[in-house]
């Protein structure tokens, strides 16, 4: 079966008043893979305290044996995690009329989305996703005319909190690559000089409840197209991990934790010292809509990026990866079907 068109071209389905599972969104082979990699493990992925003293290296070990850890202690205020997680409920109960209204269409990158990892499948997922990339204020007036403010200074003071983190973590996981002050600098430039747009992007996520949750996929199986993504879970059952040897394991996250995992810049930076995991969202029986909130951390498009071969002993690391532009990378892993990294092995 050929590929859906592109994900701007079609209208997301209103997940929350169907009866039955559509064919559309029923994905033939699920139950054969979810036997397949069937496991009663619960990954317990690495705990790394903000406040420890060895941070660096907890940080540093975690990314290159697992590519994801746990964040606690991170300071984003539980009350203002819990009052953006309010917007994002109040946003998806919106009438589907009025989340069309700001429907991410082709050559927008803000507004009501499908998963934009639809292109690659010729199935879709069950999920609703809503994109904001600086200020949501445009869309919010669509939404609420007459009392968005309120909630658009949540998700901008959100946005905020989550921004100054980044920015702390990477730093730190280059200082772990030993990556110079001057070459930090230029990748964590996040504001493109082109356009003068940031690079960082709130994605929220909605998985309504299903009639047939067996038959459907919340999220399909993907790396993040990031550095890094931050990603606050409302729920703790669902993520799963691509494991070599044991398959699909399903993650047990702390509710206090910010899931922090490697996207594939990084995995390019640091040719191959950390991994770019792929994971995925599977549909659990439940009355209630669950959600995420995925906060990504981009360079900005116009960047080069290549592998850091710092010095060992007295020889240099090969770099395994091409280098590529950003927005190169972009439109190499969409033609790769969402397999990027492969794309640049040497």
């Amino acid at each position: 079966m050929d590929k859906l068109p592109a994900v701007g071209l079609l209208t997301p389905l209103d997940l929350n008043t169907v009866e039955a599972v559509p064919e559309s969104h029923v994905w033939p082979h699920l139950d054969e893979s979810s036997q397949k990699f069937k496991s009663d493990k619960t990954v317990s992925i690495p705990v790394v305290d903000f406040n420890d003293d060895n941070v660096l290296e907890l940080i540093g070990k975690a990314c290159e044996e697992w590519g994801m850890f746990q964040l606690i202690n991170h300071g984003i205020p539980k009350t203002l995690t819990a009052e953006t997680e309010e917007v994002a409920r109040c946003l998806f109960a919106l009438p589907k009329s009025q989340k069309m209204k700001t429907l991410n269409v082709p050559g927008t990158a803000n507004g009501y989305c499908m998963a934009r990892l639809t292109k690659h499948h010729d199935k879709m997922m069950w999920h609703e996703g809503f994109t904001v990339i600086g200020s949501p204020v445009d869309d919010f007036k669509k939404l609420w005319p007459s009392d968005y403010q309120p909630f658009c200074d949540k998700v901008e003071e959100y946005q905020l909190k989550m921004k100054a983190l980044a920015d702390k973590l990477i730093s730190l996981i280059f200082k772990y690559l030993g990556i110079s002050d001057e070459e930090m600098v230029k990748k964590l430039s996040y504001i493109d000089p082109a356009t003068g747009k940031p690079h960082l992007a709130l994605r929220l996520n909605s998985f309504p409840p299903c009639p047939e949750p067996s038959k459907v996929m919340g999220l399909a199986a993907h790396t993040d197209t990031s550095l890094f993504t931050m990603l606050h879970q409302a729920r703790r059952e669902g993520l799963q991990i691509l494991n070599e040897k044991e398959g699909w394991l399903p993650l047990a996250p702390r509710r206090d934790a910010l899931i922090i995992n490697i996207g594939d810049f990084l995995q390019i930076i640091s040719n191959g010292r950390f991994h770019s995991v792929p994971h995925r969202v599977m549909i659990r029986e439940t009355e209630k809509t669950t959600m995420s909130m995925a906060y990504f951390f981009h360079p900005p498009g116009h960047l080069y990026v290549a592998p850091y071969c710092k010095p060992l002993s007295e020889t240099l690391q090969t770099p395994i990866y091409k280098g590529v532009n950003v927005k190169e990378y972009f439109i190499i892993k969409a033609k790769a079907s969402g397999k990027g990294i492969a794309a640049l092995t040497i």
